[in-house]
């Protein structure tokens, strides 16, 4: 880079928090930065609260009061002395007021100027910007006038299916697929709740819907003397809530010829606004199986107006560090290599480790134990005694492998998530493992409607064997202690273990030396259990296996086991002992009576009231929980006899909210 500096950053504050504000201060530091760490209340003791040079508090708990208050991160630049402010992606790193506000106050804005924010990081500003510069568009409505007469005569009109989308923001929120006209007015009410919770701003956009498309993106990255160039695609096609959970390059589906063509459409966008530094353009690949053209139409979706999530996979293939671009830019420096210079060596794929469940619920919890795999680049901000909390984002960091093949970097990659371990409350790792698994994955023919057609398979393939439950039960009675190494016991000890709503039984009997008889209904198994460090090792019947184990604290005040399993299958199990408790004969007909609250969350709206009658599937309530919203519906035609929680409560697992009565 050769122009001369036309600012100096010396200070640099991160607007954000968690991977990503580690990620910045890692390239900062590298090139002689010293940095800001901002926190609210809630992540006083992250980690990159301890790394970077200094620390200021904005208080709050809620990202309204602390990573979303522009007065508080200006106070805080202020006062550290900062001259230069990064705003990782989320929270306001899509702000044109933000920027402006830290360019107002005399700092160096790290990313695009305000006015190319405001054009792009609007979808129907950037969607009517594209077509006057002839990168193809759905149809759609983009239009100012948001009533909904206007909206569904436009809808009627464009004909289904349709895609509701936010106009503002991205991560899925504020997006609805509408196959039939009657879903319509919920779906624009429901996107427009959520694109104003999430982004402050509840204006939609409408466009014609592709059934089978993929998601390609492509990173371009652009200076201030007008230079331009792109970097490869992405294909970010195995999404769940419209929110990308697996991503690669490069896609198995495009050509040079249409990577070219994508990437020349990609720089007529951002050079149209006059861009500078990082930003990803979105287009949706037309997989139609009636389409049988070499190279696939596309359209465009958005533009990203900031680095993105999965910025490592490109990263991993070209050799290059795009936050350390993005600094020098900002500082006024040109791009340092031409397109030509641009060559990409191998595959790379990026999983996003979450906080949810195999149902893709929201998860909180406390991170009791954690390992990183040994050879695998691994962003995160990760540590044990970690509280996670629903008031932020539910992913918890990325894991990304590079190999010269996509089989190989598959392959690296499922065995880097088999050495990862998050234990002490549920995360989507080994679903994520299962993912890489499938054959349609594998093959590289995953489109964005994969898990809608694949997740209760893959599911389905997360289901403890026998012989992984008697393994687990066995790291659960011997998580502290090993069995008595010495002396036999000439007794048999009856075992009652239940893992969700199913209960299993075993007898065993402790025969000295480490060894273990097991009995299950007529089968009979010799087990031999060993520790070393934090893993115990369990031999069943001449296999292998080696268990991580926590205990938890159940909402019932019941101990549960998170147990983590490798041998010759992987599992992650969650386990209780109730070889002492009574059976459970009522359980189910009780949860029938009553709606519980299934994660944390703020209640947000309520749609019945006490006496109303609904029918199974009625929406009853919505519950907003890490930055999304959630309906739940009603299990059976019943009464509404009482609300046990009310609009703009916090609610906790397993809280009563609705108590129902047969309904006459």
């Amino acid at each position: 880079m050769t122009a001369p500096l036309t600012n100096t950053i010396t200070r640099l504050l991160i607007a954000n928090r968690g991977e990503i504000a580690r990620r910045v201060i890692r390239t900062a530091r590298h090139m002689g930065i010293q940095t800001v760490a901002v926190y609210s209340d809630a992540d006083r003791d992250a980690l990159h609260v301890q790394e970077a040079d200094t620390a200021f508090a904005l208080g709050g708990t809620l990202s309204a009061d602390s990573y979303l208050r522009i007065d508080k991160l200006l106070a805080a630049a202020q006062a550290t002395g900062a001259d230069a402010v990064h705003p990782g992606y989320g929270f306001l790193s899509e702000n044109a007021e933000f920027a402006q506000a830290v360019i107002d106050a005399g700092l160096t804005w790290v990313g695009p100027p305000p006015a190319a924010i405001r054009e792009l990081g609007s979808k129907s500003s950037a969607k009517a910007l594209a077509l006057k510069h002839g990168v193809p568009c759905l149809p759609g409505y983009f239009g100012a006038d948001q009533s909904d007469a206007t909206l569904t005569a436009q809808a009627e009109q464009l004909g289904l299916p349709l895609m509701v989308k936010a106009v503002a923001g991205g991560g899925g929120r504020g997006m609805r697929l509408v196959t039939d006209m009657a879903q319509l007015l919920p779906a624009l009410h429901s996107a427009r709740s959520e694109a104003l919770a999430g982004f402050g701003n509840g204006d939609l956009l409408m466009e014609r819907a592709l059934l089978r498309p993929r998601h390609i993106e492509v990173q371009i990255m652009a200076d201030t003397q007008g230079h331009c160039i792109h970097l490869g695609e992405r294909d970010c096609s195995v999404q769940r809530r419209h929110q990308k959970i697996i991503e690669e390059s490069p896609s198995p589906a495009v050509s040079a010829a249409l990577r070219e063509q994508l990437g020349q459409a990609a720089i007529a966008l951002a050079q149209s606004a006059g861009y500078v530094g990082a930003g990803t353009v979105e287009f949706l690949l037309d997989e139609t199986p009636t389409n049988q053209q070499a190279d696939k139409p596309f359209y465009l979706m958005e533009m990203n107006t900031r680095l993105q999530v999965e910025h490592p996979v490109t990263e991993m293939l070209t050799s290059l560090d795009l936050v350390e671009w993005q600094l020098r830019i900002a500082r006024g420096e040109s791009l340092p290599l031409a397109q030509a210079d641009v060559h990409l060596q191998g595959h790379a794929i990026e999983v996003r480790l979450c906080a949810e469940d195999e149902h893709f619920t929201p998860q909180t919890g406390t991170v009791q134990a954690f390992a990183a795999p040994a050879d695998l680049r691994f962003d995160h901000a990760l540590h044990a005694g970690m509280v996670v909390t629903p008031h932020y984002d539910s992913m918890l960091g990325k894991l990304i492998a590079h190999a010269p093949t996509r089989a190989q970097a598959i392959d690296r990659l499922r065995k880097g998530l088999d050495q990862t371990a998050v234990l002490g409350l549920p995360t989507n790792r080994a679903f994520l493992a299962a993912c890489l698994k499938h054959p349609v994955f594998r093959a590289g023919e995953a489109l964005i409607p994969f898990l809608a057609e694949a997740a209760d398979n893959v599911r389905h393939s997360l289901q403890a064997t026998s012989e992984a439950r008697t393994v687990a039960t066995l790291a659960v009675l011997y998580a502290n202690q090993a069995p008595a190494h010495a002396i036999p016991s000439p007794f048999t000890r009856p075992v009652r273990m239940g893992m969700g709503a199913d209960t299993f039984s075993l007898n065993l009997q402790e025969l000295g030396q480490g060894q273990v008889r097991i009995q299950t209904g007529q089968a009979t198994h010799q087990a031999h259990v060993t520790r070393s460090a934090e893993t115990l090792h369990i031999d069943l019947n001449g296999q292998r296996w080696h268990a991580r184990i926590v205990a938890c604290w159940g909402t019932a005040y019941a101990v549960q086991w998170h147990v983590q399993l490798h041998g010759p299958e992987s599992f992650e199990l969650w386990l209780s002992d109730q070889s002492h408790s009574a059976p459970n004969t009522g359980a189910s007909t009780q949860a029938a009576q009553s709606l519980r609250a299934p994660f944390n969350g703020k209640l947000i709206a309520l749609h019945v009231q006490e006496g109303q009658t609904v029918k199974q599937g009625d929406a009853v309530l919505v519950i907003e929980s890490m930055k999304l919203e959630h309906i739940l519906c009603a299990p059976r035609y019943a009464l509404v006899h009482s609300l046990s929680a009310s609009v703009g409560q916090q609610v906790s697992p397993g809280q009563v909210l609705v108590q129902w009565k047969d309904a006459a």
